[in-house]
């Protein structure tokens, strides 16, 4: 049974592929104010409409795990943005021809891509204060992404990109 276990737990830490995660801030932000939230209502997230309600289900979730409540008249509002592109292809297999004779020589190489095209996926995070101070706090994510992934597992993707967010929100300042 350990074994199994173990076998579980090396498949899921390998097939979790890495988020990066960058934010940038306000100077002088009091995060301390920030208590509730609320996304806008028009909100575009540039996901499809089933992984924008996965995103914002595990988003709520973490919030309120933070001790934070979502508002009619909120703190400040959530806006999310992403994007995919295709990531250039390192791996390649060279198939070369040539040929000498009579001191002569050519050739001819051809690089083959090795694999399937891999598709990266940002996504930025904005809090924006509409009655103070504007856009406050904003992380960007930089992910793998699988067109093809199970429902299941794009949940698992983007709850991993919510929870590296949210451990950088609010800032630990240094007293």
């Amino acid at each position: 049974m350990k074994s199994i276990n173990i076998v579980v737990l090396v498949v899921l830490f390998t097939s979790c592929a890495p988020v990066y995660v960058s934010t940038d801030f306000e100077k002088g932000t009091d995060f301390s104010k920030y208590k509730t939230y609320n996304y806008y209502s028009e909100i575009e997230t540039g996901l499809s409409e089933l992984d924008t309600k996965r995103l914002l289900n595990v988003l709520e979730k973490q919030l309120q795990l933070q001790g934070m409540d979502i508002a009619e008249t909120p703190d400040f509002y959530i806006n999310i943005v992403s994007k995919e592109y295709p990531v250039e292809q390192k791996s390649t297999v060279g198939v070369g021809v040539g040929g000498t004779g009579n001191n002569v020589g050519g050739g001819v190489s051809i690089g083959i891509p090795v694999g399937q095209a891999k598709i990266t996926r940002q996504i930025l995070f904005e809090f924006i204060d509409e009655n103070g101070i504007g856009l406050f706090w904003q992380a960007e994510t930089e992910s793998s992404y699988n067109p093809n992934a199970t429902p299941e597992k794009r949940e698992a993707i983007l709850q991993n990109i919510v929870e590296k967010v949210l451990k950088k929100y609010p800032l630990k300042t240094k007293e």
